[in-house]
């Protein structure tokens, strides 16, 4: 299906679940929180689209896909533990909710190239993953996060006080 390998399959899969809660999570909750089941549920898959990301292979050996499922997995280790420990002291709310927030980020960037590079079947809208295009969306997805991650903490530094 799609050109995609059984655990290419489970991965997409997974990582729609992810995309779903984490997106959910933000506009209920303004933030992904262990503190919510739609945060741990974001939390979880986010995981296992990492570590699926892992052991796919379909361009070669290790790439840049592997190299941001390793920079997802390290965002969320920080975020569990500035949610989990209190390490950061007071600014362990706002850890936590950048990194969980960046690893939506993380998603899209691979999501829209594999989507454009894909579909439609037979003729997908890009040719490749170096397509010049891929670099303007991602450039707007960055652009998206940023602006995202201050309304995020100017909203969080008003729920502090």
């Amino acid at each position: 299906m799609f050109g995609l390998t059984t655990l290419g399959i489970v991965h997409t899969a997974i990582s729609l679940v992810a995309l779903a809660s984490g997106f959910m999570a933000i506009a209920k909750e303004r933030e992904i929180s262990l503190r919510s089941g739609l945060g741990r549920t974001y939390v979880v898959t986010t995981a296992l689209t990492a570590l699926t990301a892992l052991g796919i292979f379909q361009h070669g050996g290790f790439g840049p896909p592997h190299g941001l499922a390793l920079l997802t997995l390290l965002a969320l280790a920080v975020g569990c533990t500035a949610a989990l420990t209190g390490v950061f002291g007071g600014w362990s709310r706002y850890v936590q909710a950048v990194s969980f927030s960046t690893t939506l980020f993380f998603h899209l960037v691979p999501a829209f190239t594999e989507t454009l590079t894909r579909l439609p079947l037979g003729a997908p809208v890009l040719a490749s993953a170096e397509a010049p295009e891929l670099k303007t969306i991602a450039g707007v997805l960055l652009l998206l996060l940023v602006v995202g991650l201050v309304l995020q903490l100017r909203w969080l530094r008003g729920q502090v006080r």
